[in-house]
């Protein structure tokens, strides 16, 4: 059966000619032809560009910034950062805190941790210098986990004076973390 193969050209959309050859031989597929380099597009940043900018572009350049791109994304007012804390910062961040402290305990596999992230940094900007928010990584300081029986995460704790005074089991909402910051003002 070998034998009655041939090598044959078969022609491709693309271009190209891919050459078949006897099992025997050395090459099973040989690609030949016409190929032309091709040149890849440069990456220029996230701008929006349509065909409707390019069409009309008096009726848009109002709302174009001075690049001639859209903007994205927009920079928040205030940025505040929720600090991690470990078992080397604790005592000095949240024990010895001269204000309220928000813990959140949770963990980098853990989807409900990762849905009360945004609710906790809300919380950051509107209690600025009232309250202090921190979060503590229970795979990366399990000490203070155990110290504090924390058994589910996301845990919300409140410390004040160096005591713990509230805690919040499980993805709440904002409502239900306010309510409960609210008890110590």
């Amino acid at each position: 059966m070998a034998g009655v193969l041939e090598t044959r050209t078969v022609p491709r959309s693309s271009g190209f000619h891919a050459t078949l050859a006897p099992i025997g031989s050395s090459s099973v597929c040989a690609l030949s032809g016409d190929r032309k380099p091709m040149r890849l597009q440069e990456f220029r940043g996230l701008k929006i560009r349509s065909r409707y900018l390019n069409r009309f572009p008096v009726l848009v350049s109002r709302r174009l910034g001075p690049r001639g791109g859209r903007m994205v994304c927009e920079a928040q007012d205030t940025a505040v950062d929720v600090a991690p804390v470990t078992d080397t910062n604790w005592q000095s961040f949240v024990l010895q805190a001269d204000c309220a402290v928000l813990v959140e305990f949770w963990a980098p596999w853990c989807g409900p941790c990762r849905m009360i992230h945004p609710v906790i940094d809300e919380l950051a900007k509107q209690y600025l210098g009232k309250l202090k928010c921190c979060k503590v990584n229970t795979d990366e300081s399990p000490s203070i986990a155990t110290r504090y029986g924390i058994r589910s995460i996301p845990t919300v704790m409140i410390f004040k004076d160096g005591e713990k005074k509230d805690t919040v089991i499980g993805a709440v909402p904002k409502s239900t973390l306010t309510s409960s910051i609210e008890k110590f003002f």
